[in-house]
């Protein structure tokens, strides 16, 4: 006897190809969901550890920038401080420079000249004074040429002194200050 099937076979395979087909697809749609939810938390994570990382960036950055006004503030103090350091100092070198000033006034003053005035303006000394002669001016500009702490006297006015009685006169004299060399002492 000859076989023959007369079950539809054909449907039969092609719906089970095609149950096949859609677990397949169903499958493949699961799987694909899957990547894509690993895939999102993965991001989700490193989006979450980077902001984290700039959380901290901007922490130690906000630290930093107090850091950096305290040591510019420090820097500012440390700046005045060396300035009045300075202004001391000058003030300190310059203190004996006025009283030798002063004692040189004194020895380069000839007999018979008095000074009425002293100003001093910058490096510059203005001298208001009586002679009893022309001469005893004259001898007080070569005492000013040679000495150590002034040079250049130029005299600006000479007048008759009006009530010291007759000879006296009357002068303006200006003369520039210098600083003399330190002295190096000798080893005795």
């Amino acid at each position: 006897m000859a076989n023959i099937n007369l079950r539809p076979w054909r449907e039969e395979l092609r719906a089970e190809k095609q149950q096949q087909f859609v677990v397949m697809l169903l499958g493949a749609v699961v799987i694909a969901a899957g990547l894509a939810f690993l895939w999102k938390s993965d991001m989700d994570s490193r989006i979450a550890y980077q902001d984290s990382r700039n959380a901290y960036i901007q922490s130690a950055m906000k630290e930093l920038d107090s850091q950096i006004k305290e040591i510019e503030s420090l820097k500012r103090k440390r700046d005045e401080l060396l300035a009045r350091m300075r202004v001391i100092q000058d003030l300190q070198g310059k203190r004996p420079v006025i009283v030798r000033v002063f004692d040189e006034l004194v020895r380069t003053l000839p007999e018979g000249l008095f000074y009425q005035d002293l100003k001093k303006s910058g490096e510059t000394v203005s001298i208001v004074g009586i002679a009893e002669s022309n001469s005893r001016i004259s001898s007080l500009m070569r005492q000013f040429e040679q000495s150590d702490w002034f040079n250049g006297p130029n005299l600006t006015n000479v007048a008759a002194a009006s009530g010291q009685g007759s000879g006296y006169s009357q002068f303006n004299l200006s003369v520039k200050q210098k600083t003399p060399e330190p002295e190096m002492e000798e080893d005795k």
